[in-house]
């Protein structure tokens, strides 16, 4: 990458500001989200993150709680406009006599729940029946590259539409979709840092199945002058494969790969609607907060998807130990957040969640998380009674559906709400993700903050100091002190505890740590535990009310790791906590006048994430 994306300016770096968006959002351009009934365009979509109400395929207005500063549409490159075009009796492609379920999907009479069977069929056999034509010359490639052409040329022509310096930044991008063999997941969001130059097509699983494929081609286009990040997502669905300690070939990785990667791929989406990939109670034994979100499948499967491989913390952990041996660490990425919404909406707000697919799950019954009526069964069946399950005498529709959360944010640190200045912030990883709340979190890490009140400390922070996504060098500036920050949500709860988490390694292998750091509520953090008191608060389950004259409305400390070894490798990040609120399957079986589902969780705790910093130990 350019070294000058990481040249920082101290007075302009002490003017930045939390700016709030979205890079994985999904139109009626997307195969499948059109098959779920979306028809928003990409137009809609930046609409609706500058605050309007648009039409959900359920047929409701959704609006959001507070606009965004910026959003990305990222539809599908494989198949980019294909179903909307075969649907569209008008075009050339819906001529093809394979398509011709397809055809109207999305008129008024099939706007149903009844069409739910239709539009699985309908989505099931599109894909590959498409190829298999391709493959044997029935279907022109050049037909199919024209519409996705088009409908890429448009896409771009809305960012550009709705680009509005300083008050609300649009990026070019879209969705490369790929998998392993077994399914395992592999998609990353390409974002391109401006609308100058872009390529005419989007590179595609149809161009390499292999991500370092895509790598490879992100570093021509960089030769030519354009720059563009790939943000994988739910590597909690792709069976140990985001993070494998090998590489496509299956040899180990080495620096030749581990550059190609931090090249291209600066940060990852760490929580969004198909779940967290922060960690696991398998792989974090000590972490009481580990289990937040868990989605245990492989995307659009039932298919369990094996935690080893898939989570972001133990990648980082990997990743300290590659470099203790010498050799690049592949694994030095920041963090944001995202929704991978379905439907052009990001559905952020756990008491409002109208989740990602559309008609598939536009209600509470459709969703889970309320029961089906008695007469409603064989309805609801869709010929699978798999996807029936019985809860304390009442039948619930399940699936991956009951697993998913409400949409996760991406927060930047950046000088203006500029194409520029955010995607410099991407590219240096001054970056935070939450899990929907815009709580805004930062870290710093200096061997001298000028004085021991953090409110000071922050004003000096980025002179004495380096920002997260940064290294620290312990050699060249001492035993770190580490200024964590966090302010909540006006519109949701507040803050309970401010948390570092430490990765480190030594002779035994890497190893993990979970220090509360400030407490709500004139709590203290226990010196043996290392965790706060218990600020008492609770959520009413009868209407998911709180009490919010507990918790904090910020919480900040200049901490020094007691454990601190200056020969040992080691990472921190900030984890910040909400109080208990209600999970969205909560808020809609109390909506429903039902109680909540036993075997769901009932409250979870919102929560923000910053990206690491990397401590570079002393030479031994």
């Amino acid at each position: 990458m350019p070294s000058a994306l990481l040249v920082v300016d101290e007075a302009k770096a002490a003017q930045r500001q939390a700016y709030f968006g979205d890079l994985h959002v999904h139109t009626d351009y997307s195969f499948d989200a059109f098959a779920f009934g979306t028809v928003a365009t990409p137009y809609d979509a930046y609409r609706y993150a500058k605050g309007e109400a648009i039409k959900h395929p359920g047929g409701f207005d959704v609006q959001l709680r507070q606009p965004l500063d910026f959003y990305a549409v990222t539809d599908h490159a494989m198949f980019l406009g294909a179903v909307k075009a075969a649907a569209d009796t008008s075009t050339e492609f819906s001529k093809f006599d394979y398509v011709s379920g397809l055809h109207d999907l999305n008129a008024p009479e099939n706007q149903t729940v009844e069409g739910v069977a239709k539009r699985r069929q309908a989505f099931s056999t599109f894909l590959p029946d498409t190829l298999a034509n391709i493959a044997s010359g029935d279907v022109p490639l050049e037909l199919m590259n024209g519409i996705a052409q088009a409908a890429w040329a448009d896409t771009i022509k809305a960012a550009n539409a709705f680009y509005e310096p300083g008050r609300f930044t649009t990026f070019v991008a879209y969705e490369y979709t790929s998998s392993t063999n077994d399914r395992g997941n592999l998609h990353r969001n390409v974002v391109f840092a401006n609308a100058d130059r872009l390529p005419v097509m989007p590179f595609s699983r149809f161009h390499s199945q292999n991500p370092e494929g895509l790598w490879r081609w992100m570093d021509g286009l960089r030769g030519q002058g354009i720059d563009a990040i790939a943000i994988p997502h739910n590597s909690n669905g792709s069976n140990g494969h985001m993070f494998a300690l090998s590489d496509w070939a299956g040899e180990p990785l080495d620096a030749v790969y581990a550059d190609l990667r931090l090249r291209n791929e600066p940060l990852i989406e760490i929580t969004q609607v198909k779940g967290t990939s922060e960690t696991h109670p398998m792989l974090s034994g000590t972490d009481e907060w580990a289990d937040f979100e868990i989605m245990p499948y492989r995307i659009a499967t039932l298919l369990y998807s094996e935690p080893k491989g898939s989570y972001a913390r133990e990648a980082l952990r990997h990743g300290l130990e590659q470099a203790e041996r010498g050799e690049r660490n592949p694994f030095q990425f920041g963090f944001v957040g995202a929704s991978d919404t379905h439907t052009a909406a990001i559905s952020d707000d756990e008491s409002n969640f109208f989740s990602k697919i559309g008609l598939l799950d536009s209600t509470s019954t459709l969703r889970g998380s309320t029961p089906i009526a008695e007469d409603d069964e064989d309805r609801f069946r869709m010929g699978n009674s798999n996807n029936l399950k019985e809860v304390d005498g009442r039948t619930y529709l399940s699936g991956a559906a009951e697993t998913w959360g409400a949409a996760g944010v991406a927060g930047v640190w950046a000088e203006d709400n500029t194409r520029e200045a955010i995607f410099a912030a991407f590219r240096r990883k001054e970056t935070f993700a939450t899990s929907g709340p815009r709580i805004k979190a930062r870290l710093f890490a200096s061997s001298d903050f000028g004085g021991s009140d953090p409110g000071d400390a922050l004003q000096s922070a980025y002179q004495s100091g380096v920002a997260m996504g940064s290294e620290y060098d312990v050699a060249a500036r001492g035993e770190p002190y580490f200024l964590a920050w966090a302010t909540s949500d006006a519109l949701s709860a507040k803050l309970q505890r401010l948390q570092i988490v430490k990765a480190w390694v030594d002779a035994d292998g890497s190893h993990e740590k979970v220090f509360d750091v400030a407490c709500s509520d004139d709590q203290s953090v226990d010196p043996n535990s290392y965790r706060c008191g218990d600020n008492r608060a609770r959520v009413d389950l009868s209407d998911c009310s709180i009490d919010q004259t507990l918790g904090a409305s910020e919480l900040k400390t200049i901490w020094r790791d007691p454990e601190f070894n200056a020969t040992e490798r080691a990472l921190y990040y900030v984890r910040v906590l909400e109080n208990p609120t209600c999970r969205w399957s909560t808020w809609d079986a109390v909506r429903a006048g039902v109680a909540p589902r036993e075997d769901l969780k009932k409250t979870i705790q919102e929560r923000a994430w910053t990206s690491p910093i990397w401590v570079m130990p002393e030479a031994r």
